[in-house]
């Protein structure tokens, strides 16, 4: 029987048991709506802000910060949208976000483009960073909000953070995070750190999918980008998904307990993945090594990451190309290009993510596996020469 061996946990990751456990009651037990006044509807609101106070606790935020949302997506589109909706009223139109964000934050910014909005997009050097002097170079009169990602779902290069929300705050400039893929690896401190905004997903940190977080911070307005009833204070309207959101609480409880145990544990397998993987020809690593502790992306020369993907697979290891919300696209990955790669070497990248529970042994059969692939299909390709 084959070996399996999941390193795709940038895309999704399993749910913890402690997780599971913590949730299942409520799908059965306290299944009660937590708008209702009667006592099963009271039990499912308690368990809700009971989820509340673990989240803030985790980000040095308060609770009536903490909003609950459908996704990271959701809350990347209500920051950005709700935010400028309310700071056009005030003559403020300009964005400033950066080439190689989530789609989630790109995607966004263009439909606001469309709708009156300036957007300047801040370039990255060749290893996938920007500075705090590039933001504050960008900041003109009418700059309403600053949206940059803590780290890239790709290449996992942390971004500074800290310093860019100073030059906001200094400013006087909105600043929002998109942190998915941060939490739990990073340790965060919104107060410290002068972020207004931070957007974080259960999936990404052994929670369950389809629930998210949206931080705000007492004093900045965001315009609702749901209308339709008064859950999350009135701010974000539907009926509370009461699972996935203590399942959420318990897993950003868990994520954030050692990050620099873990950090330390990972970012060795991390660096012997690296140092290994380099030693296949014609490869490199996309990304500087101010990265996330668990992020490896290389990229191979004279081959597609499709098939690269596809032949792992049949060896019974997990990665991907880039982000798992493109994976459908036949273009080179927006964040290589943005890199500088050109199209051919950007097309046979592969991202692989690790994390505490990764092995050994898994490592050495994927170092095992990827450079026999790798040659195996150079040798397929009309166009390689060795």
């Amino acid at each position: 029987m084959k070996r399996f061996v999941y390193a795709d946990n940038a895309a999704t990751t399993k749910v913890n048991d402690m997780v599971l456990t913590e949730m299942l009651p409520y799908f059965s037990e306290h299944y009660g709506n937590a708008s209702s006044i009667y006592s099963v509807g009271r039990d499912a609101k308690k368990a809700i802000e009971a989820a509340r106070q673990k989240v803030a606790t985790a980000l040095n935020a308060t609770n009536q910060e903490i909003y609950f949302t459908g996704s990271g997506s959701e809350a990347d589109n209500w920051a950005i949208k709700g935010s400028m909706e309310f700071l056009k009223t005030k003559g403020k139109t300009h964005i400033i976000t950066t080439n190689f964000e989530h789609h989630a934050v790109l995607h966004t910014c263009q439909y606001l483009e469309k709708h009156g909005f300036e957007v300047t997009y801040l370039p990255v050097n060749q290893e996938g960073y920007i500075t705090a002097e590039q933001v504050e170079h960008a900041i003109r009169p009418e700059t309403g909000l600053v949206t940059i990602m803590y780290a890239n779902n790709e290449i996992g290069t942390i971004q500074p953070i800290t310093e860019i929300g100073a030059v906001c705050r200094e400013k006087k400039v909105w600043f929002h995070t998109d942190a998915v893929q941060a939490v739990g690896n990073i340790s965060i401190n919104v107060q410290a750190q002068n972020i207004d905004m931070l957007s974080l997903s259960g999936h990404k940190i052994y929670g369950p999918k389809g629930v998210g977080v949206l931080y705000i911070k007492k004093g900045i307005r965001v315009e609702n980008l749901i209308h339709g009833g008064g859950q999350e204070s009135g701010k974000r309207p539907s009926t509370e998904n009461v699972a996935a959101i203590v399942g959420l609480g318990k897993a950003i409880e868990l994520a954030t307990a050692d990050i620099p145990k873990k950090v330390e544990q990972v970012s060795r397998m991390r660096d012997y993945l690296i140092e290994q993987g380099l030693k296949i020809p014609k490869s490199r690593l996309n990304g500087g090594m101010n990265r996330l502790c668990g992020n490896v992306n290389f990229s191979f020369e004279g081959l597609e990451g499709e098939a690269l993907l596809l032949m792992l697979d049949m060896n019974g290891i997990c990665g991907s190309s880039g982000s798992a919300c493109t994976s459908g696209s036949l273009d080179p990955s927006h964040v290589l290009m943005a890199i500088g790669l050109p199209h051919e070497i950007a097309h046979g990248s592969l991202r692989l993510s690790i994390n505490e529970h990764t092995t050994q042994e898994d490592l050495d059969y994927i170092l095992e596996v990827l450079p026999k692939v790798v040659e195996r299909l150079r040798e397929m390709s009309p166009t390689w020469q060795a």
